[in-house]
């Protein structure tokens, strides 16, 4: 922008010219994303969204916010930073839509410690990403230059999500009833969770992250770990737009199977997992080993190879698994039962 410069700012460490030029490379990233009802582009004091209420009889926004976590050092010490937006907005996306709400913006906010303008476009390339994938807007966001507390090469990001619901059909848990069979859908690998976990077992500073592994069927641990969160937006739309009665659904993230299949139960009730069931990843595998980490402690810390777990009817499991490989969850698979118990979960065969 004309006249807009600090030398003073600048000997400070803040280059307000290179956030101008960041922020032009990101248009053409942002520009995917837009979809109906985008009112504002970027650049200006708020994000402006106008949703389309047609239909619904007393509408429900949602809202989301979460992190990459230290996830966030891989791709710093890879220098590949073009994937971890995506993890920021699978992070939030996939929350909100197990109330059953469709996402319909996002914002990010980026804190770096010097403001590279291509690093800064290339992350939010990620966000606009999962935004695409997600069917929502990327209408904002922030990027801080943070010299002084941050190292040069350091960045964080964080985000929110904000979707809506018709009041009633929110998806709070409280129709999850005995009997219900459990849709486990696949992840993608570790998504973004236990990530401190995973650098203390391979000690990741000092580990070679390019090297193809056997144990990883030929592809290197970087690769393997930084491989973006899946986004289950379209697959459980699918899901509520064929009509199936869906219960409950619960994002394994951190805490993994103990703390959030919890979280989508009434009071009374637990689960039988199927540990046979669940498509087997080679990470979580090498993880354990690596570690000696116990099978309770696994499975409390990562999502084992499920990222998602939906409870419906036992007599529709059938066509949810038909309509979830029609929108591209082949590996979609019945993995357990909602049992009468206290809440628990508990594991056949462990």
């Amino acid at each position: 922008m004309e006249n807009s410069h600090s030398a003073a700012y600048a000997a400070a460490g803040v280059d307000i010219e290179a956030g101008y030029k960041g922020v032009e490379l990101m248009k053409k990233h942002v520009a995917r994303t837009r979809i109906p009802g985008v009112v504002s582009g970027i650049g200006g004091f708020g994000g402006l969204f106008a949703p389309d209420l047609a239909g619904m009889k007393e509408p429900v926004l949602v809202s989301g916010t979460d992190g990459v976590g230290t996830k966030l050092r891989l791709a710093q010490l890879l220098d590949r930073h073009d994937t971890i937006g995506i993890d920021c907005v699978a992070m939030c996306v996939n929350d909100i839509v197990c109330c059953g709400a469709k996402p319909l913006f996002f914002l990010d906010y980026i804190a770096i410690g010097k403001n590279e303008p291509e690093k800064a476009a290339a992350i939010v390339s990620g966000v606009a990403e999962g935004c695409v994938r997600s069917g929502c807007a990327l209408i904002g966001g922030e990027t801080a230059e943070h010299p002084g507390v941050m190292d040069p090469d350091d960045y964080d990001i964080a985000g929110f999500a904000v979707g809506i619901v018709d009041r009633e059909k929110i998806i709070d848990g409280g129709k999850v009833s005995e009997g219900d069979v459990l849709i486990g859908l696949a992840s993608s690998g570790v998504h973004s969770n236990g990530f401190s976990l995973v650098r203390k077992v391979f000690d990741i500073e000092h580990a070679d992250l390019t090297a193809p592994m056997d144990e990883l069927d030929g592809k290197s641990l970087g690769e393997v770990l930084l491989a973006p969160t899946k986004i289950y937006v379209k697959a459980v739309q699918a899901l509520l737009e064929g009509g199936v009665d869906l219960h409950g659904a619960s994002h394994i993230t951190g805490g993994g199977f103990f703390e959030n299949i919890p979280r989508m139960l009434p009071e009374g009730l637990g689960v039988k997992i199927l540990p046979n069931a669940i498509p087997k990843q080679p990470i979580f595998e090498l993880i354990q080993k690596r570690g000696n980490i116990s099978d309770h402690d696994m499975y409390n810390t990562f999502n084992m190879g499920l990222g998602m777990v939906l409870a419906v009817p036992l007599e529709q499991g059938d066509r949810a698994l038909e309509l979830l490989a029609a929108a591209g969850e082949q590996d979609a698979a019945c993995v357990g039962i909602v049992t009468r118990s206290d809440g628990g979960v508990s594991f056949d065969g462990l």
